[in-house]
Order: C-alpha cells, then structure tokens, then sequence
C-alpha cells in the first residue's frame, strides 16, 4: 500500500512555529517515526506552501490513499476542494490541532465535506491516526 502524506502552507516551518501548539519537531523527524510505525506502507512526502504545486501533486499522484494537511488553505481553497472531489484516491484531512478550538475562522473546513474522513486535534498522532485508517480497512 502507498500513502502520499501532503503538506500545505506553513508545514515546514513545524519544530519553530508556534511551538505551543505545534511542538518543538520538525515534520521530518515526524515522518520518520511513521515510516517506522507503519513499516509495511511506503509512505511518500510532500510539501508546499503554494495551492497550485499542491493540486499538481494531488492530480499526479497514484497513491492508494492521501492523508492532506491543507493547513490555512483547509478554509479558503475552493480549487483545493474541487481537485479532492476530482481525484480518485480517498483523502483523509488531517490537523495537529483541534481547529474547533482555535480562532472562529478556522472552524470551517471548505475541504471535510469531500475527505473521507477528518481527523484533528492530536498532533503527529493524526497523522498515525489517518494512516491507520487506510491499512485498517
């Protein structure tokens, strides 16, 4: 099974910012402990802080799943829903946050209503969690 786990604006910058709700890690270090846990998925990567390169990467890919971290785009990229609802591999939203319990705007995700599946609010354990969701069935 392979797993594409996309990035979006901002990712990069996990280990420095705001490290009271992201933590101190850098997501490479992240992945590598998924790449571990889940030792008979390949896991692919990537990350952008540009809405187009994510939609290209989306289109191109030919993962059995997505596990998308869309980040600010999760509530303003209507291309970003139309591509998800285009494509045909399942996505998984994921945050490391609990988006329902930070600032009004984020409450609203233009891109849940066509992922198979939200999942929120538990760090880098989303991601496991959102990976999970695909072996497990």
């Amino acid at each position: 099974m392979k797993i594409l786990i996309v990035n979006g604006p901002n990712m990069n910058l996990l280990g420095t910012r705001e490290t009271q709700i992201y933590g101190n890690v850098s997501f490479d270090e992240h992945l590598r402990s998924l790449i571990l846990g889940f030792p008979s998925v390949t896991l692919e990567y990537f990350q952008s802080n540009i809405e187009g390169e994510l939609i290209n990467c989306l289109q191109q890919t030919n993962a059995d799943g997505i596990v998308l971290n869309a980040a600010g785009y999760t509530h303003t990229s209507v291309a970003l829903r139309d591509c998800i609802s285009a494509i045909q591999a399942p996505v998984v939203e994921v945050h490391m946050s609990n988006i329902s319990a930070r600032d009004t705007f984020r409450h609203e995700s233009l891109i849940s209503p066509v992922c198979v599946g939200v999942i929120s609010g538990f760090g880098v354990k989303s991601y496991a969690l959102a990976i999970k969701s695909f072996t497990e069935n």
